[in-house]
C-alpha cells in the first residue's frame, strides 16, 4: 500500500532509498555496482567544510564513486549509526553518527585512530536513487596524545 507523496517514482519510499545508500557506504565490503545503482546519474553531493574536508566539495557522480574506491584503502572499519530520519515528499533528513578507524595511516592521521563524526544531511530521492545529498560533519577531535590534524 502506498502513500501517495511519500513513494518514489519506482514504488520505493524515499526513506528506504536512503537508509540503503547509507548501509552500502558504511559497508567495505560493499561495491563500486552497489553505489552506483542508488546514485541517480546527474547526483550532485555537497560536502560542506569540515575537518577532512576544509575547503568542502561539490561532488558528481564519478567523484563519488572514486572517493567511496579511496575510503575503501584508506579504512580498517567503519560504521555509520542513523539516529533519526525524517520524510518530506522526495527530501529525507538524516542524523548520524559515521565512525571509521584508519588502517592505512596518513602523515598526519596514525594507522589505528578512529574519527568520528556527527552528520546532518538532506538528501533528495528521484526515480529511485540519491539525485542530491547536502551533508554537515562535525569531527570530534582526534583521542587524546594522538598528533596532527584530521586536514
Amino acid at each position: 500500500m502506498g502513500c501517495g507523496p511519500c513513494d518514489d517514482v519506482r514504488g520505493e519510499r524515499p526513506a528506504s532509498v536512503v537508509k540503503r545508500y547509507f548501509e552500502i557506504v558504511a559497508d567495505l565490503g560493499s561495491t563500486e555496482d552497489d553505489l552506483r545503482a542508488v546514485l541517480h546519474p546527474a547526483v550532485r553531493i555537497t560536502e560542506h567544510p569540515n575537518a577532512v574536508t576544509p575547503r568542502g566539495a561539490v561532488r558528481d557522480r564519478d567523484a563519488v564513486v572514486a572517493g567511496f574506491l579511496a575510503g575503501k584503502r584508506l579504512l580498517a572499519a567503519q560504521t555509520i549509526d542513523v539516529h533519526e530520519v525524517l520524510v518530506s515528499g522526495d527530501r529525507v533528513a538524516v542524523r548520524a553518527t559515521w565512525r571509521g578507524t584508519i588502517g592505512q595511516g596518513t602523515e598526519s592521521i596514525p594507522a589505528g585512530t578512529e574519527l568520528v563524526a556527527h552528520i546532518a544531511a538532506m538528501l533528495t530521492v528521484e526515480d529511485g536513487s540519491i539525485r542530491e545529498h547536502e551533508t554537515f560533519d562535525c569531527y570530534e577531535p582526534l583521542a587524546s596524545g594522538q598528533d596532527g590534524a584530521a586536514a
